[in-house]
């Protein structure tokens, strides 16, 4: 039950359909689409939605379905079920290409068996009855028309036809070229009148011809005459014509005959034809709106994840624009969620949302929302949106409002869903608050599930204090002024009335005047929520923030491991290869050695002999012997530069310099970076740097190396100023920089105190400092870090 029944159209249900209908190919699937009812049965629910999602799945992922053609062939076999009707050619060839049509699906899901069982269901135990179609293939061609050869007698009357069409043409082009010759005719050629060929003859020459008279010209100047001869045989075509279609006639009346047996079965092939038009349509429409099959529960329940209002997406993306998601759930703990937060910040899109995914959800409908979310079945709607204000039974807008409170209070239950924008306005809040606090308590009783949005304080301190009643705010921007569209669940909202008012321009002097006509507990209430609100973003920044900083370190220590590991294994490499030259070489050494042992034995040791064979065992012995590394002499600061690679004298790690301050190198090392002092640091030559460290730093240092830490943000905005100097700040802090230079000018002073304001609250800077006097003074700070 949904109440009231207006509720289907103030939730935008009725434009869905309306989408959904333009994407129909036939009138009986539109007509499918009018008949399309929000059910409370969860095993239909389950196998409409199956269907739509494997449809969808059809149309994005897999061939083509064979759907072409769609006609109303339901009418076709009624009227082919009376006896002594028949159906014309061309009704002949709308059964043909819809029965073609049929059996191509058919075929088409018999290729896919238990791939589409939803879909399959449709046409189960469905005969394919080819004979049908053969019949008709006898009788009529491929573009619909009587096919000459239909019948012998068809066959026959038609020949004659051609015959005598023929001898009737070769008989008046005969007659006026004679005429013609004799200079009878007028200008013209061979015209039809009346359906006959006639001569076109001159006026004074009429009664050299014989024949009819059909037709003269304007002037009277000319007549067209049908000759005699020519006459009988255009009358001789004409009753073969009667005789052609008395015959074509009887031809459809004995297929029509033959057809008419076959009568319920072309009844089931029209059903299989309008619910595939209608699921199609309906997965079109789900691949307009990026809708998702959710998982369907029966229970009472609701939890949408990233869900969008259908047409608000369409019509943004129409804009370019996108929709902010929504989060929320509904069940046993949080029934009911009483919204707050400022006008034109989202509340009733936000319920409108919820309230028209259910319908869609429960219609059998695919909804813009992550496939995670989970819905459940209602087996009731109340909905109170907008002002039912009636003239006729003479009801305003407030007791149009209690009129709906009235019947949800005594009909609702724990398997109802309420959805009530503005609760208790339209009276005196001094009294509509506490009416609506009382409705509230006692749908709550009732276990219901719902919505309700409202601006009233005491709705939101009962929904606080009261179990299965949660408070949300849609979140607001209170520096921009603008709203954030974000559902958050937990708190109450500020409706920012003062702040709206001041933004829009109303004077100081009556927001003052209207401030001191509220009450000490409401403005600290209010102030409150506004407080909490601007914590909560500040805190949603910092963990943003913390998100993105933490991702970077992960980063970092893969990049770390990685260049680990290929140190380790190139030194495992380098050892093993040391190792087994230095085997080879003991071994050539060895057989030196006992080869000139054998030499001097045997020259009887003579001494000459012996000493020559002595320095030719020391030259050998020389070439494997490793010289000892010369330390290179240290290069000087002018030689040193930004950019060149060295070495770290007491180890082997290479990196490249970053920055040189002083006698101080900042060196990097792959995305690490440490401080050296300059003797501790040996410049190296390019090529000696092996390839896959070079591109690694390449690949991570590329824009360090051109990194400056000074910024000047002199002429802009406040806010675009902070976050250029945040982006700065980030980068200096993970390269490790001591210090940052921010030109910002001195002008009133503003813009250099909100930028000392905001970096105070990091805890990296140690201090802030004025440039020199000589050299900016004030109009520019240097900030130091720790």
């Amino acid at each position: 039950m949904i109440y009231p029944e207006n509720s289907i159209d103030k939730l935008g249900f009725t434009e869905v359909k309306e989408l959904i209908k333009a994407h129909c190919l036939s009138e009986m699937g539109q007509q499918m689409v009018d008949r399309i009812q929000v059910m409370s049965n969860f095993e239909q629910i389950s196998k409409f939605l199956s269907q739509a999602h494997e449809f969808k799945n059809i149309l994005q992922n897999d061939a083509a379905l064979p759907i072409t053609h769609f006609y109303d062939i339901k009418a076709l076999a009624n009227k082919a079920r009376l006896e002594g009707a028949f159906l014309t050619e061309e009704e002949f060839f709308h059964v043909y290409v819809s029965l073609t049509t049929v059996f191509a699906v058919i075929a088409y899901f018999n290729e896919r068996e238990g791939q589409y069982p939803n879909l399959e269901a449709l046409f189960e135990h469905l005969p394919i009855e080819k004979a049908i179609i053969r019949k008709i293939e006898q009788v009529i061609d491929a573009k619909g028309k009587m096919k000459p050869n239909a019948s012998r007698e068809l066959a026959e009357i038609s020949a004659g036809i051609a015959k005598a069409e023929q001898e009737a043409r070769r008989k008046i082009d005969q007659i006026f070229k004679s005429a013609t010759a004799n200079g009878w005719t007028a200008d013209g050629s061979l015209t039809v009148r009346d359906g006959r060929l006639c001569i076109p003859v001159l006026a004074e020459n009429k009664r050299k011809l014989k024949g009819f008279v059909h037709d003269e010209s304007a002037s009277g100047q000319t007549v067209y005459i049908e000759p005699e001869e020519v006459f009988t045989l255009n009358n001789r075509i004409r009753d073969l014509d009667f005789e052609r279609r008395r015959e074509i006639i009887k031809i459809l009346i004995a297929l029509t005959d033959e057809l008419r047996p076959y009568v319920p079965l072309l009844l089931s092939y029209h059903s299989l034809l309008t619910k595939l038009d209608f699921v199609r349509a309906k997965a079109l429409f789900a691949i307009d709106i990026e809708g998702e099959l959710p998982q369907v529960v029966n229970e009472p329940r609701l939890r949408l994840v990233n869900a969008r209002h259908p047409l608000l997406f369409l019509n943004f993306r129409k804009e370019k624009k996108t929709v902010v998601p929504l989060n929320l759930h509904i069940d046993d703990q949080t029934r009911v969620i009483v919204v707050s937060g400022p006008n034109a910040g989202g509340k009733s899109v936000c319920m409108k949302t919820v309230g028209l995914l259910q319908l869609m959800v429960q219609a059998g409908l695919l909804i813009p929302a992550n496939e995670t979310s989970v819905v459940g079945v209602f087996k009731q709607f109340f909905v109170d949106i907008g002002d039912d204000q009636s003239i006729e039974s003479d009801l305003s807008t407030y007791s149009a409002h209690l009129s709906k409170m009235k019947k949800f209070v005594e009909n609702a239950n724990g398997k109802s869903l309420i959805l009530i924008d503005e609760f208790g306005t339209g009276t005196d809040p001094q009294f509509g608050g506490p009416i609506a606090e009382a409705v509230l308590e006692s749908l709550n009783h009732k276990k219901v599930r719902g919505m309700v949005t409202t601006h009233y304080s005491n709705l939101k301190i009962f929904a606080g204090n009261t179990e299965g009643i949660e408070n949300a705010s849609m979140l607001f921007n209170n520096v921009e002024m603008q709203p954030l569209y974000i559902l958050e669940i937990g708190k109450p909202g500020s409706s920012y009335a003062f702040e709206i008012a001041q933004k829009i321009g109303l004077p100081q002097q009556v927001l003052n005047l209207a401030k001191n006509k509220i009450s000490s507990e409401q403005k600290s209430v209010d102030s409150l929520l506004v407080g909490l609100e601007r914590e909560k973003k500040e805190i949603l920044d910092t963990r943003v923030k913390l998100d993105k900083q933490q991702r970077r370190v992960d980063t970092l220590l893969t990049e770390n491991e990685k260049l680990k590991s290929y140190l380790e294994e190139n030194k495992k490499v380098l050892i093993r290869e040391a190792k087994e030259e230095a085997k080879n070489i003991i071994l050539n050494a060895n057989k030196l050695v006992e080869n000139t042992i054998a030499e001097i034995k045997s020259n009887n040791a003579d001494k000459e002999k012996t000493r020559d064979l002595r320095e030719s065992l020391n030259r050998e012995l020389q070439k494997n012997t490793v010289k000892p590394e010369t330390p290179k002499k240290q290069p000087n600061d002018e030689e040193l530069k930004v950019g060149d690679w060295v070495k770290l004298t007491d180890s082997e790690t290479t990196g490249q310099v970053m920055e040189i301050v002083k006698d101080t190198v900042i060196i990097a090392i792959g995305d690490l970076r440490t401080v050296a002092k300059r003797k501790r640091v040996q410049k190296v030559s390019k090529s000696s740097v092996p390839k896959e460290v070079r591109r690694n730093f390449a690949a991570n240092t590329g824009d360090i190396a051109s990194f400056s830490p000074e910024i000047d943000v002199r002429g802009m905005r406040t806010e675009d100023a902070l976050a250029a100097i945040e982006r700065l700040f980030d980068r200096a802090v993970m390269m490790g920089y001591g210090n940052i230079k921010i030109i910002h000018g001195k002008g009133d002073g503003i813009l250099r105190k909100m930028i000392r304001q905001y970096l105070k609250k990091y805890d990296q800077v140690d201090r802030l400092e004025d440039e020199h006097a000589d050299r900016g003074g004030d109009g520019i700070t240097y900030v130091y870090l720790r």
